[in-house]
C-alpha cells in the first residue's frame, strides 16, 4: 500500500499495510470474543478460496474483527466495498466427508466476458494476496469514524456489535486489485450480479487458479 500522503499511489504494498490490521485484530481478540461479530450470521467454519483477475472498488474500508463459528472464534480482516466490479471471479471450497473418508469440492466461476458487480460487499478474510493500488487512503482512522466505505457491518446475532469501538481501520476512495487470491470465512453483499455463472462439483481438491490481472 502507500504512505499516508493523500492522493499518491504505489503498487505491491497491500501485504505491508495488512500487518497493522492483523496486529490490531490480535490485540482486540479478547474484547471481541466477549461479544463482537464480523458477520450478521453464524459462520459455518469452512474456509473457502476466492480469486479474481481484477477488482475495482469505490468506497473501501478495512478493520479487524472476529467471526463466530461452531469451531470457535476466527480473527478476520473485514474488507468493505461500497461498489465493486470484478473480472474472472472464482470461489472454491473443499468439504471433507468423514463417513467415506473422501473430499468433495464445489467451485463457482463467473465474470469471464462480463464483469461481476456487487454493492455493499463485505469479505471476512484471513489471508489475501494481490497487487494493489489505492486512491486517497487514510491509515489508522477509528473504525467508527470511517466515511469513505460502507462502514462497519451491522449488528450480529443477539445484538452484538461488529467491531470494537475506536479500533484501528483504514479507508480509501477507490481501490484496484489484480491477481487476487484470498482465504475467507464469509462474504455478504447487498446485491451480487454474476454473469456467466457456472458451478461444478467434483471429488477431491479443486482449487481456483489465480488469474493474472
Amino acid at each position: 500500500m502507500e504512505s499516508q500522503t493523500r492522493g499518491g499511489t504505489r503498487w505491491r504494498r497491500f501485504a505491508v499495510v495488512m500487518v497493522p490490521s492483523v496486529a490490531a485484530t490480535a490485540a482486540i481478540g479478547v474484547a471481541v470474543a466477549q461479544g463482537a461479530l464480523a458477520a450478521s450470521f453464524s459462520v459455518s467454519g469452512q474456509q473457502f478460496q476466492v480469486t479474481a483477475g481484477k477488482l475495482h472498488g469505490t468506497g473501501f474500508v478495512q478493520y479487524g474483527a472476529m467471526d463466530q463459528t461452531k469451531a470457535g472464534a476466527k480473527p478476520v480482516a473485514v474488507v468493505g466495498i461500497e461498489t465493486a466490479e470484478i473480472s474472472n471471479l472464482c470461489q472454491a471450497v473443499t468439504i471433507p466427508i468423514p463417513v467415506i473418508g473422501k473430499e468433495v469440492s464445489m467451485k463457482l466461476e463467473a465474470g469471464g466476458d462480463k464483469q461481476v458487480t456487487a454493492s455493499k460487499l463485505y469479505i471476512d478474510a484471513e489471508d489475501m494476496k494481490a497487487n494493489a493500488k489505492f486512491k486517497n487512503v487514510d491509515i489508522g482512522v477509528s473504525v467508527d469514524d470511517t466515511t469513505k466505505g460502507p462502514g462497519p457491518a451491522g449488528a450480529g446475532k443477539n445484538g452484538e456489535g461488529a467491531h470494537v469501538a475506536g479500533s484501528f481501520a483504514q479507508q480509501a476512495e477507490e481501490v484496484w486489485f489484480d491477481s487476487v487470491d484470498q482465504k475467507a470465512w464469509a462474504t455478504s453483499a447487498g446485491t451480487f450480479t454474476l454473469p456467466g455463472l457456472h458451478m461444478g462439483v467434483s471429488w477431491g481438491k479443486s482449487p481456483c487458479t489465480v488469474p493474472k490481472g
